[in-house]
C-alpha cells in the first residue's frame, strides 16, 4: 500500500464539514489532504506546512474569504507560494469566476463536481509544478527565477550545449526558441511590477503545459523565455512557435478584471539549418531573431529560413476568424486581400452547391485588381 505521506498533499479550505468531506472523499485514495474550516487557517497551513502542493478554497469563508486568501497567496515572498495552484469553488456565478481568475485563480470548479472530473483538473494543475521540480533535481538546485520558479539561463546555457552535442554525435536537428511579450516594459510601466510577474507566471505557467519531457524550459533574460529541443526538426519547432503566438493572440488574459491586448514574438535557431558551430551562436541567433521580430511590430515569428520583414504576418484563415470573434478585427484588415483570395474556392464550392447566387465573377475581379495595387503601391 502506497505511503499517504509520500503521495501530495492538498489543502481544503471550506466553512462546511460536509462540503469539506465530500471533497476529501473524492480525493483521498490519490491524495493526502489537510482541512480547514476559514481562510486564516488555510493562510497559516500554506505558510507552514511546505508539504502542501495544491489548494482547493471556497469563496465565502470565515475570518477571510476565499479572494483575500487568494489574493495573499499570489502576492506572498515566497516562490512556493505565489506558485501554488489553486482551485476554487465559486459555484455558477460567471462574474465571481472571472473575478478569481483575475486575482490568479488557476481554474474555479463548481459545488458538487464529479469525482472523476476533479481528479483530472488536479492532475493537470500539478503536472507543470512536478515538471518544475524535477527540472531543479536535474540542475541540481541551481539558481530559480524569483517570478516563474523557472531555471535561469545558466541552465538554458548548459542544455543547449548537451542538445548541439547530441545533434553533432547522431547527426540530428536541435532547436531552439526564444520568446517575450511584445512590448513588455511598457506593461510593466502601465499595470506594475505585480502585474509584470503574474503575467510571467501566466505564460511560464502556459509553456510548461505545451513542451515535452526531453525539453528544457528556463530563461533567456529576465522577461524572456527558451525552449531548447533535442531531436526536434525545423519545420515543427517552427509551426509549434506560430501555434503559441496565435493562441496569445486572441487570449483573454484578464488582470483585476482588465482584459490585457497581448502578444508575443518568438525568434527560432537550429541545427543544420543555421550553421553554427557552438551551442552559445546558435542560442544568441534565436535571440537576436526575437529582437527583429519585436523591432519589426511584434506578433510574429521569425525562423530560419526567414528574411526580415515590416510586414505583419499573415493570419491563417482559421486564425484570422477568432480575431474577429475575440475583437481584433485590426490585426485583420491589414490582410483582407490575401485571406479573401484564400477563400475563393472555398466561395466557389458554396455557389456550386447551394446556388446562392453569389457574384464570384467580380469578387475575384475585385480582389486581383486589389492585389496588383498593394504590389504596384510597394514598388513605388
Amino acid at each position: 500500500m502506497d505511503d499517504p505521506n509520500q503521495r501530495p498533499r492538498i489543502l481544503i479550505v471550506d466553512e462546511s464539514r460536509m462540503e469539506r468531506a465530500t471533497l476529501i472523499k473524492s480525493i483521498r485514495d490519490q491524495y493526502s489532504f489537510r482541512e480547514e474550516a476559514d481562510g486564516e487557517a488555510g493562510w497559516q497551513a500554506l505558510v507552514l506546512d511546505h508539504s502542501i502542493r495544491l489548494v482547493i478554497c471556497a469563496l465565502s469563508l470565515p475570518m477571510l474569504d476565499g479572494n483575500g486568501l487568494l489574493t495573499r497567496v499570489r502576492s506572498s515572498k515566497l516562490t512556493r507560494l505565489r506558485q501554488i495552484p489553486v482551485l476554487m469553488i465559486a459555484g455558477d456565478n460567471e462574474q465571481a469566476s472571472e473575478h478569481a481568475k483575475a486575482l490568479g485563480a488557476s481554474d474555479v470548479i463548481g459545488r458538487g463536481i464529479g469525482s472523476s472530473q476533479l481528479l483530472a483538473q488536479i492532475a493537470s494543475l500539478l503536472q507543470p509544478a512536478a515538471g518544475q521540480s524535477k527540472v531543479r533535481e536535474v540542475t541540481g538546485g541551481e539558481a530559480q527565477h524569483p517570478e516563474t520558479g523557472l531555471p535561469t539561463r545558466q541552465h538554458i546555457e548548459v542544455q543547449a550545449a548537451k542538445a548541439l552535442a547530441q545533434a553533432l554525435r547522431l547527426d540530428a536537428p536541435a532547436s531552439i526558441l526564444v520568446m517575450g511579450f511584445d512590448r513588455f516594459d511598457a506593461l510593466r510601466k502601465e499595470h506594475g511590477e505585480v502585474v509584470a510577474g503574474q503575467l510571467q507566471k501566466k505564460f511560464a505557467s502556459i509553456l510548461a503545459q505545451k513542451v515535452r519531457k526531453e525539453d528544457s524550459l528556463g530563461h533567456y533574460s529576465d522577461s524572456e523565455l527558451a525552449v531548447v529541443s533535442p531531436g526536434t526538426p525545423y519545420p515543427a519547432c517552427e509551426a509549434f512557435a506560430g501555434r503559441l503566438r496565435e493562441a496569445f493572440a486572441v487570449a483573454n488574459i484578464a488582470i483585476h478584471g482588465q482584459r490585457l491586448a497581448l502578444s508575443v514574438s518568438i525568434g527560432v535557431a537550429n541545427t543544420p539549418v543555421d550553421q553554427v558551430n557552438s551551442a552559445t551562436s546558435l542560442l544568441s541567433l534565436a535571440g537576436a531573431r526575437l529582437k527583429t521580430a519585436q523591432e519589426a511590430g511584434g506578433n510574429r515569428v521569425l525562423a530560419c529560413l526567414d528574411k526580415t520583414s515590416t510586414e505583419p504576418p499573415v493570419p491563417r484563415l482559421g486564425h484570422a476568424i477568432d480575431l474577429i470573434r475575440t475583437g481584433h478585427t485590426h490585426a485583420v484588415i491589414p490582410h483582407l486581400v490575401s485571406l479573401c483570395k484564400e477563400m475563393l474556392p472555398f466561395l466557389e464550392l458554396l455557389e456550386r452547391e447551394l446556388k446562392l447566387g453569389l457574384p464570384l465573377a467580380d469578387i475575384r475581379k475585385q480582389v486581383l485588381d486589389r492585389e496588383q495595387e498593394v504590389q504596384d503601391t510597394r514598388q513605388a
